[in-house]
């Protein structure tokens, strides 16, 4: 099994080690071989420890298990890994064998790092009517003016928010928390205002400085105005509440260090950003301005501050609007340590909408922000950039903003702090202040409409941003390689608009401002938008439902259980222990709970032909006997006398939860229900299903609720094999749009064949709306499915725009599933949950499918019911991307760009320019400061390597075996180096540049065709693979050293070549039998020891020794492979030439030639 198995480390009492975790889950998912249909050994489940099992009872149940049905035997009735290692170990040590009962260990680890959901403990609001005394007192029609926070609140009150809210006491600010950013010169001359006698004085003062305007009660009002935001700030870091607004005037993010600037006095945000990190004790915050202008003074002050990730959406217009800066352009990142942590998107032309704004979100600052892990968002909340704004010019509905605060709510634990800053539209700007406040009270996101073709100067916008900071952010990682030649999305802004630009310089500013100037609308237009916003307003529905979820159980579904093998990953207690975690939890008290039914057969044939229903119907009064003959007939299936009425329950079940939902009485639902539906075809069934639930469901809700608009649905399939049933019965239907996330393997991952690739996107009027996400190595976790979530499920499901979403909800992805061999969190699944939720105005419904680990799917589904409740997103742990997972992201691009125009950002980026060089310091060279806990941003390929070689993927032509992931390498030797870190950095380019694709591994008949899993070396489906015949190796030795012509890239290097010794003085005989079995069919000899044992599929001696003397590196003696088992990963290097050398000389009679 040299490719399918590494070593295991002795485990013996419990821990919650996230590694020991990872390596257990790792030996288990090997011994399952990566999918239905095959035989799990050992109860991984199991509550009772194994010391505890008579022999007899140990006798009965491997009596059991080799009778299993619907199940793949194994060769020889060999015994478990688990078996394996406990004998390995007592042959080293002397051990009992009951002493190291590894399986029934991970029933004991704790997957979560928290029991405890985050519940939500309130929305805070913080508003006080005396920062209405700062008035203009020669223009009452001056924009900026009190009655906008005076109509912003009034409007919360209107729907009802403030009631709802934690209201948060007001206070001033004190002097020395103004001094914390800005000048006392800056403090005096504010305060200067309370002393002007008349309006003339205060003229005088206010032409002195750039677009203000003083008052004598401008000092409270800016302390009041400064404090508010404090205390909510205060609040929110001390979880008193959980989030929060400050509806506060005048503004802040104008303001710099000593000077005041455009309507703001104290830079509220700034100051708020440095006492959460001076005072508060955070490490980093994240501020996201979205007011029209750009805060050059938060920039300012924050420019080389790490600790701080300004981000900035702004209008700029190459220039020419205000303030009228070079240092708001995209090129402006930040300096010294901060460099990197500044980022502006320029908006280089008015009538910037939804879908606009959507693909910063999602291209930019959801990728940016989680790589970061803020432990606080402060929003600079301006809403000029609403539609009817006359300074903004810009077209954001104000239901759009629900949707950024919804997005943002995902990070930082919920903490977040929307401070208010411009916006002088009253109505669109009451209107979005109530909409934000909703939204953070957790209220459903309401619909905004389809999301469009994102316009192409917002396009060029994000990719220049991209271009910048691709040197410090892993995330950005979907465009192409750089080259000479610019592509035509990408333009450097050079034309004589941008070269005519009126930028304001220290030498060039007025010595004195026009304090009547403002932006002023024609009635005629004022008109027209006004028209435009109250026909928003009506048609926004924000209606809510009484109950927020609604959850279904029975516990006759548990009838239908495997009799011959209780054991089989798919039975009762999966739901039981879903069901029971709901309760412990406390979270079953809050759901709405749904009665079963059973399915008629009129609805089963929505998604079954008739033949088949009749089929499974007659297994009711068949005899058990004849039973078993049937369930051979289909794909990984085990049946009983109960099967049909558990099936036809699972989805009755589901049936009602729609009818739940769609008559307004629940926001939401989830199904706990069994058998899972998936898999099945619409004439058989297969990989653990009968009838396909969600299929069923949502042919239901489209025929009986077509007069309540759902017409169009979402179905994202989560589950860690590809829903073969689902994609069939809909692959031309264009209402309904399927997006499935799996493990692919290159086709060797169950259900097998090529129906699972990128390249399936549906048939006739269904193309394009099957979406494919196939993961092609094992181990993506949180990381790798929130980046697909960001950069193709999103953004297609806003432009499909559905009426409703099914969540085809299996857990076989978690962290320590026996079948799937992916790491995602209970955390994980709440971001995705979350994430989902902004769609169909929170129609969300999700209905269980696989996950086999008792202990990851309860925990997992808890979080999602938590997160359908309302609660909060706990925080994920953020690492890099898997290469393989960027290849795979990026062939989903490719292929659906041509069916959805969101994802346009797919193109080769040109080089930086010396334009985009703003300052001197080399963007290669930053000396900035670590600030997150997993990484320092602008750590280059070569610092990531000393940390380890086992954070990269070396190439992106790799297989589901050669990451390494068990173990922890020491540092990679210094003369290897440059030679890694060249190949690291070519294949992350290699792998989206899509310039190098990947031959077909599949036959005509979808049946991998490179090799069967009988002819490889080490272990079939899950198992990497290279090609090579010792005279082609020879013939290419020079290719072969380079990494070209494996067909699967092994490691370069591994630190237990060192381990290795010198080959006998005989050399090798690759013709020695297995010295414990005689076979000389499949040998491998170990690298330590020189004793020579036969491979996986014959008896597997070799990795019987290899767990009895930890010895790690075996060469194969049928293609001259080299495996190493604790990396888990075929190793190529130069040190392992004399051994091939040998083998070589004795198979063929001669050296390997030069």
């Amino acid at each position: 099994m040299e490719g399918g198995d590494s070593l295991p480390s002795a485990t013996t009492s419990d821990t919650s080690n996230e590694a020991d975790i990872q390596e257990i889950s790792t030996q288990i998912k090997r011994e399952s071989r990566g999918g239905h249909g095959v035989t799990i050994t050992g109860d991984i489940n199991s509550e009772t420890p194994e010391e505890n099992v008579t022999p007899s009872d140990k006798a009965h149940k491997e009596n059991k298990n080799t009778k299993s049905s619907g199940s793949k035997k194994k060769k020889g009735g060999q015994s478990s890994l688990a078996d394996i290692k406990r004998r390995g170990r007592t042959q080293q040590a002397g051990r009992s064998p009951q002493s190291d009962v590894i399986l029934d260990q991970f029933s004991k680890l704790s997957i979560d790092a928290k029991d405890t959901l985050l519940k939500r403990k309130g929305t805070g609001l913080v508003y006080d009517e005396r920062m209405m005394e700062h008035k203009n007192m020669w223009n009452k029609n001056f924009p900026e003016c009190p009655e906008r926070i005076e109509q912003s609140y009034q409007k919360c009150k209107d729907y009802g928010l403030v009631d709802r809210c934690v209201r948060i006491k007001s206070r001033y600010a004190t002097e020395k928390e103004v001094l914390s950013q800005h000048t006392n010169k800056l403090l005096k001359l504010v305060q200067s205002s309370q002393d002007k006698n008349t309006i003339e004085e205060l003229k005088e003062l206010s032409r002195q400085n750039e677009d203000v305007y003083f008052s004598n009660e401008t000092h409270k009002s800016a302390l009041l105005s400064l404090g508010c935001v404090l205390e909510l700030t205060n609040h929110i870091v001390q979880e008193k509440v959980d989030n929060g607004i400050a509806i506060v005037r005048p503004p802040g993010h104008h303001a710099s260090k000593d000077a005041v600037c455009g309507y703001s006095f104290f830079n509220n945000v700034a100051i708020a950003a440095t006492h959460a990190l001076d005072v508060q004790g955070l490490k980093r915050v994240l501020i996201v301005d979205w007011d029209v202008h750009h805060g050059q003074g938060t920039q300012y002050l924050l420019y080389d501050d790490p600790r701080v990730l300004y981000f900035s959406i702004h209008r700029y217009e190459f220039g020419h609007f205000w303030p009228n800066l070079r240092e708001s352009d995209y090129n402006y990142i930040g300096e010294g340590p901060g460099r990197g942590y500044n980022v502006n998107v320029p908006l280089n032309k008015i009538g910037m909408a939804n879908s606009d704004y959507l693909a910063i979100f999602y291209q930019l600052l959801m990728p940016i922000a989680y790589e970061y892990n803020p432990e606080l968002v402060l929003v600079s909340a301006g809403y000029d950039a609403a539609l009817g704004c006359p300074e903004g010019e810009m077209k954001v509905s104000p239901s759009c903003y629900a949707h950024f605060i919804h997005l943002l709510s995902t990070l930082a634990s919920g903490k977040l702090a929307v401070i208010l800053e411009g916006g002088y539209c009253l109505k669109s700007l009451s209107e979005s202040v109530t909409l934000t406040l909703r939204s953070l009270l957790g209220d459903p996101c309401p619909r905004i409409g389809p999301m469009k073709e994102p316009c192409d100067s917002i396009t060029e916008s994000i990719l220049n941003v991209i271009k910048v900071l691709r040197p410090y952010w892993k995330c950005l990682a979907f465009q192409g390689k750089q080259s000479e030649e610019q592509s035509p999305e990408v333009s450097s802004s050079t034309d004589d608009y941008r070269l005519t630009a009126p930028f304001l310089t220290v030498e060039n500013r007025p010595k004195t401002y026009d304090v009547e100037d403002y932006p002023t609308q024609d009635t005629e237009t004022k008109n027209r938008l006004d028209k435009e916003i109250n026909q928003l307003i009506k048609d926004t529905d924000l209606s809510k439902p009484k109950h927020k979820l609604c959850l279904v159980y029975d516990e006759k579904m548990r009838r239908h259980k495997n009799a011959v093998d209780p054991s089989h990953p798919e039975r009762p207690d999966r739901i039981t222990r879903i069901f029971d975690l709901h309760k412990e939890l406390g979270l079953l008290d809050r759901c709405h709970r749904v009665d079963s039914r059973t399915a008629t057969v009129e609805e089963l044939l929505l998604a079954h032909k008739l033949e088949y229903i009749e089929e499974l119907q007659r297994t009711k009064i068949t005899k058990p006997r004849d039973i078993n003959k049937l369930q051979d007939k289909w794909n990984s299936i085990y049946l009983s006398q109960d099967s049909y009425d558990c099936a036809c329950m699972a989805s009755g079940c589901l049936l009602n939860v729609v009818d739940k939902v769609m008559t307004g009485q629940v926001q939401r639902g989830v199904a706990v229900t069994r058998p899972p539906g998936h898999h099945a075809e619409s004439h058989e069934a297969c990989g653990f299903c009968f009838f396909n639930n969600v299929p069923i469901a949502t042919r239901y809700a489209q025929q009986k609720y077509a007069n309540k608009g759902i017409n169009k649905v979402l179905i994202v399939d989560w589950d860690v094999h590809h829903g073969n049933g689902i994609q069939h019965i809909f692959e031309d239907d264009p209402s309904v749009l399927y997006i499935s996330i799996h493990r692919y393997d290159y086709g060797f991952f169950f259900p097998v064949g090529e129906g699972g690739n990128y390249d399936k996107v549906g048939l006739g009027k269904g193309k394009g709306f099957n979406i494919n996400i196939p993961w092609n190595e094992r181990c993506m976790g949180d990381v790798e499915y929130i980046t697909a979530f960001l950069q193709v499920v999103m953004p297609v499901a806003s432009q499909f725009d559905p009426d409703m979403v099914f969540v085809s909800a299996g857990f076989d992805a978690a962290l320590g599933d026996p079948l799937g061999g992916c790491c995602i969190t209970p955390e994980g699944y709440a971001h995705l949950t979350h994430m989902l939720m902004s769609l169909a105005a929170g129609k969300v419904i999700l209905a269980l499918e696989g996950g086999y680990n008792l202990n990851s799917i309860s925990k997992s589904m808890a979080m999602c019911s938590s997160i359908l409740l309302g609660d909060l997103c706990p925080p994920v742990e953020w690492k890099t991307i898997s290469t393989s997972a960027v290849e795979s992201i990026v062939n989903v691009l490719d292929t659906q760009q041509h069916h959805w125009s969101v994802l346009k950002f797919r193109v080769d980026l040109p080089v930086l320019s010396s334009e985009d060089e703003n300052e001197d310091e080399n963007v290669n060279n930053s000396n900035r400061e670590p600030t997150s806990q997993q990484s320092d941003k602008n750590k280059l390929i070569e610092e990531d390597l000393c940390e380890g070689i086992q954070s990269i993927t070396v190439s992106s032509t790799t297989d589901p075996e050669t990451e390494n992931t068990a173990t922890t390498p020491g540092p990679v030797p210094a003369n290897i180096l440059s030679d890694l870190a060249s190949t690291a950095v070519s294949s992350t380019e290699d792998a989206v540049s899509g310039s190098q694709d990947r031959p077909s591994t599949t036959s005509s008949k979808g049946a991998p065709a490179a090799y069967s899993e009988e002819d490889v070396a080490c272990g079939g489906p899950t198992s990497s693979t290279i090609i090579v015949e010792a005279d082609f190796l020879g013939a290419n030795r020079q290719s072969a050293e380079s990494a070209e012509m494996y067909a699967v890239v092994p490691l370069p290097w591994c630190p237990h070549l060192v381990e290795i010794n010198t080959i006998p003085s005989l050399g090798l005989d690759v013709f020695m039998p297995c010295e414990d079995c005689g076979s000389t069919v499949e040998n491998w000899v170990c690298l330590h020891c020189y004793k020579v044992f036969c491979g996986r599929f014959m008896n597997e001696h070799m990795l019987f020794h290899g767990i009895a003397s930890e010895h790690k590196v075996v060469l194969s003696y049928a293609d001259l492979s080299v495996w190493c088992y604790a990396c888990d990963s075929y190793i190529h290097n130069e040190v392992l030439l004399e051994a091939k050398q040998a083998a070589h000389i004795s198979k063929f009679g001669e050296a390997i030639p030069c």
